[in-house]
């Protein structure tokens, strides 16, 4: 197994176990909720862990079979994986802090910083275009060996 599918297997482990943790803090959430409503986005840090940790088990499939040298392919794949843990801590700091159940209505605010707006936006770009490229990199280094046998 190469470097790449170990970085993006660890990934989807740790990403999969927050998700179950994450899982248990919604329960808690839920009960304690005169609702019986976890917080918009303790709901959202679980679900993206879990999402996040699938999807790193396609990204392996793919960097197994990359024809890229190793550093690229690795780094291709830690893109994409920094960015979906910073879209995972971001919801957890959210639900921690419950500042907020809309992050892009002002004010902008992530635990106790306060970001203006651009700054948001800048970020939110960020990982869009990280998360696409590396991940693009990936599945375009599997279509190249596996799917036009190049």
């Amino acid at each position: 197994m190469n470097l790449a599918a170990k970085l993006c297997l660890t990934a989807s482990g740790i990403f999969f176990m927050t998700g179950l943790l994450t899982g248990v803090w919604k329960y808690l959430a839920i009960a304690a909720s005169p609702t019986h409503q976890a917080h918009r986005y303790i709901s959202t840090a679980h679900q993206a862990a879990l999402a996040y940790a699938f999807a790193c088990l396609v990204l392996a499939r793919f960097a197994e079979f990359s024809p890229y040298p190793m550093g690229f392919t690795a780094g291709a794949a830690g893109l994409a994986i920094v960015h979906f843990a910073f879209a995972i801590v971001a919801y957890v700091v959210h639900g921690i802090f419950q500042t907020t159940d809309n992050q892009f209505r002002p004010p902008h605010q992530l635990g106790r910083l306060r970001l203006g707006s651009m700054s948001v936006k800048a970020l939110m770009w960020s990982l869009a275009i990280s998360e696409i490229a590396g991940s693009g990199v990936l599945f375009w280094g599997f279509l190249q060996t596996q799917v036009w046998g190049g």
